[in-house]
């Protein structure tokens, strides 16, 4: 058999990078999708990923893609980590314009990615035995907060997804995974959140000891992959320690009670 191919999107930054990074040195052999072609061209150079540049908003581009890849090899995984948030405005606020980007990188390009590419899983599952469908939601599709909701209600929309696709392929070899990480360290995500305001990025992490970083993330979803193919790991939900809830963070250091 030849090596395990995934397409892993939001691939030039992030928990995005870090995966493609991590299932190339476990031997996987990674397309890497995402806007930047540039970066992307790095990350070929560098580790010898294949770089495909596409906006997964845009259908056009996502019907191109999987037209190259029925061309170019097999697709065993499918690992959608591109999306984002904008803003944290209140409900009664929020902008409808964030909230139409929110909807359409995290829910619709991932609807739009499993329906071009799902018959290319299923051609790898029938010839290798299984395939996989693997999502990177957030701990922010399993509880609301405050400023939030737009978020919130994204990344639900995407966990369902994935929920409901995991019904729909009942009694086919096609494993459909769910991560949900909370707090990671990614300064390009909270960045792009707050509207490039670098000091407002930065103070969110201020004083909890070790957020996740991309690739604690990364490792999780390389040990999904790589499981036997009968084991299927429906939903990881995956915080550091000093974040206990959404909404319950640890701003001083670790410290068992009592020293």
């Amino acid at each position: 058999m030849t090596n395990r191919r995934a397409v892993v999107t939001g691939a030039s930054s992030g928990i995005g990078e870090a995966t493609a990074r991590m299932l190339r040195a476990r031997g996987w052999d990674v397309v890497a999708v995402a806007r930047r072609a540039d970066r992307l061209e790095s990350l070929e150079e560098e580790i010898g990923v294949t770089a495909y540049a596409a906006d997964l908003t845009v259908e056009a581009d996502i019907a191109a893609l999987a037209q190259w890849l029925a061309e170019s090899g097999p697709v065993h995984a499918l690992v959608q980590i591109a999306g984002g948030a904008r803003g944290t405005d209140r409900v009664e606020d929020g902008s409808g314009e964030d909230w139409r980007w929110m909807f359409e990188v995290n829910v619709m390009s991932a609807q739009r990615l499993v329906a071009h590419l799902l018959p290319l899983v299923r051609r790898a599952a029938a010839e290798d035995g299984h395939g996989d469908l693997l999502f990177v939601t957030s701990t922010a599709a399993q509880s609301a907060y405050a400023g939030g909701a737009g978020y919130n209600a994204a990344k639900a929309g995407e966990a369902m997804l994935a929920h409901a696709l995991r019904l729909e392929l009942n009694g086919e070899p096609i494993r459909v995974v769910e991560i949900a990480p909370g707090m990671v360290h990614t300064p390009e995500f909270t960045l792009n959140r707050l509207g490039g305001d670098a000091t407002a990025a930065e103070s969110v992490y201020d004083g909890v000891e070790q957020p996740l970083t991309a690739d604690d993330v990364a490792d999780v979803i390389a040990y999904a992959l790589d499981a036997p193919g009968h084991v299927n790991l429906d939903l990881v939900t995956m915080r550091p320690v000093a974040q206990s809830a959404q909404y319950l963070l640890a701003r001083a250091p670790l410290r068992v009670r009592g020293d």
